[in-house]
């Protein structure tokens, strides 16, 4: 077999021939050229969107971000910016404080920096529930005016028997009684030094309220008991006392031990108890001191069982027959006439009507170099049923 020639054509190239190596090469060339060209352009993209990232980067680090705090914020606004005003009079954080009128009533005064701050209320509010105060088991009314009115129904409505054709007689109509229970200032005036208020360590927050629920604490619980009524609190212990058996409203009955100055027995104290009407003894409280908490606690009934009673929990009241026993210090000791006991269904019987702010003025310039705090709250008391609540005289009758 013979193998086929192939003859080229007059005037082209045979393929593998010089003419073909010189055109790939110059193609090649030129291919080499473009890409080196392109990867030149693009090197110095890249180049430029580096130096802008890291330009953006540095800006972002060191001027445009501050420095991440080490621990969380603890104080509020509203806190920091009444520490501020307590312990250099500058205001300027409470101007521009947003307050939640929800839970916070107060007044500014541009004069004379009135203000409330709402941490300062919560921890005079607790103290003052948690002192041994007729608070503790009074009716606690909200107001915003300068009195509280409570009526009182304490009439009943006649009846009578009819017959199917007998003539039907006119009855008695109840009578409505008005109490008026006016709402009277109780202020504090603490002082601090302008250096003490300086020191950072000094909780002046802390020191402000225990000074104030101190001072207020004491001044309620008294005038809730004893108060005259002359700007203060009317006390129970203030209206007309009358033996029980002839009773009469405007007047709080008492039930006779028998014996000045001392029990005659255990039995005045069940007296005591059942001298109250049903309705009012089912909530029914007694109130004494310690001193006669401590003479009560020994007295026992004909069978030599204890009268008093430990609460069986921690923070439940002890109980004497079955009802609870406040220990308010500013009842009377037991003495020859002396009402030391108290008991009754004092949520019916005694009212305790109260404004919800606490007013805070701080004066720098009357008693330097000393910084006084002037507080005040507006609180008013009245009995405002006097069938519930009766007390044990320690009188021969």
């Amino acid at each position: 077999m013979s193998t086929p020639e192939t003859k080229a054509r007059a005037g082209s190239d045979v393929p593998g021939g010089q003419g073909s190596g010189t055109d790939v090469t110059s193609a090649l060339t030129g291919f080499l050229s473009d890409f080196r060209a392109f990867q030149d352009d693009m090197k110095a993209k890249f180049q430029t969107q580096e130096e802008r990232l890291t330009m953006l980067d540095r800006k972002t680090m060191i001027s445009g971000r501050p420095a991440l705090a080490t621990s969380a914020e603890v104080e509020a606004p509203h806190q920091k910016a009444f520490e501020a005003y307590l312990r250099t009079g500058n205001d300027d954080g409470l101007r521009g404080l947003a307050l939640d009128g929800k839970s916070l009533s107060t007044a500014v005064d541009a004069d004379g920096g009135f203000l409330v701050d709402p941490q300062t209320s919560i921890s005079v509010q607790s103290v003052l529930t948690s002192t041994a105060s007729i608070r503790a088991i009074a009716n606690v009314v909200t107001v915003e005016a300068t009195s509280y009115d409570v009526l009182i129904d304490r009439g009943d409505m006649g009846s009578s028997w009819a017959s199917e054709t007998g003539t039907l007689t006119e009855t008695t109509t109840p009578q409505i009684e008005r109490i008026v229970i006016p709402v009277h200032e109780l202020s504090a005036l603490p002082k601090a030094s302008q250096r003490l208020l300086d020191d950072a360590a000094f909780d002046i927050d802390a020191w402000l309220a225990g000074k104030i629920a101190t001072k207020f604490a004491r001044a309620e619980s008294d005038a809730f008991i004893n108060g005259d009524g002359a700007d203060k609190p009317t006390g129970f212990l203030t209206y007309p006392t009358i033996d029980n058996d002839s009773w009469a409203w405007g007047n709080i009955g008492y039930i006779p031990t028998g014996v000045a100055g001392d029990f005659g027995s255990a039995d005045a104290i069940v007296e005591l108890v059942y001298a109250l009407e049903a309705e009012y003894r089912a909530n029914g409280t007694f109130v004494m001191n310690s001193k006669t908490a401590g003479t009560v606690r020994r007295l026992k009934d004909n069978d030599g069982r204890f009268l008093w009673s430990d609460g069986l929990a921690a923070g439940e009241p002890a109980r004497l027959l079955g009802y609870p026993v406040l220990v308010a210090e500013d009842m009377p000791d037991i003495a020859t006439g002396a009402d030391a006991i108290a008991f009754g269904d004092f949520t019916a019987g005694y009212t305790v009507a109260e404004r919800p702010d606490l007013r805070v003025l701080r004066d720098p310039f009357s008693a330097k170099p000393h910084v006084l705090f002037y507080a005040t709250k507006r609180v008013g008391g009245d009995v405002s049923d006097f069938a519930a609540i009766k007390l044990l005289k320690f009188s021969a009758s």
